[in-house]
């Protein structure tokens, strides 16, 4: 798995960011402006943990585009298996955030499950300039905590020595 300090892969993925086939597009790392990056993988459609984990981020785009960050989850899953998703599974209808076709992506990342061949719960920030400054995978069977992701992406941002348990506004340490 690719970690901190390494750039985050050229890409170019395809993208269900709504319910009808003219929702289908494309993204590749030119398409975020000099913008900072959540990438969140989920390991497949019609599954159970995953949804919670696409709702909840959902929920928090406008915190993350509070911090210029824009969030985008994924899987090996095409874009018409997305969009069957979004369409099938009510709290899929309203998300505020795109869901990538990354196998490519994901494989070059380095976080496909090698037995099961999904993507695993895996979690990128990614700085500006291409560069990852975060890294985590959980166990397939193990949920993300969103407010995590945006604790330890403010932690990122501030530039400052941040404590365990730092929260923004807290103080930072000084030496």
């Amino acid at each position: 798995m690719i970690t901190v300090g390494e750039s985050f892969p050229q890409f170019k993925v395809k993208a269900c960011d709504g319910l009808t086939n003219d929702d289908l597009t494309e993204f590749t790392n030119e398409s975020f402006g000099g913008k900072w990056q959540v990438f969140f993988f989920y390991p497949k459609d019609f599954t159970f943990i995953c949804p919670t984990e696409i709702v909840e981020f959902s929920k928090n785009v406008d915190e993350f585009a509070d911090r210029d960050t824009v969030v985008l989850g994924g899987s090996a899953d095409n874009e018409f298996c997305h969009l069957a998703w979004r369409n099938d599974h009510e709290d899929l209808r309203d998300l505020k955030l795109p869901l990538i076709a990354a196998p490519k992506l994901a494989r070059e990342l380095g976080i496909l499950d090698q037995e099961e061949n999904v993507c695993l719960r895996a979690t990128f920030i990614v700085d500006p300039h291409g560069v990852v400054q975060y890294a985590a995978a959980n166990n397939l069977s193990v949920g993300r905590n969103v407010k995590e992701i945006i604790r330890i992406l403010d932690a990122i941002q501030s530039d400052e020595l941040c404590p365990c348990n730092w929260n923004k506004g807290d103080e930072t340490i000084k030496i």
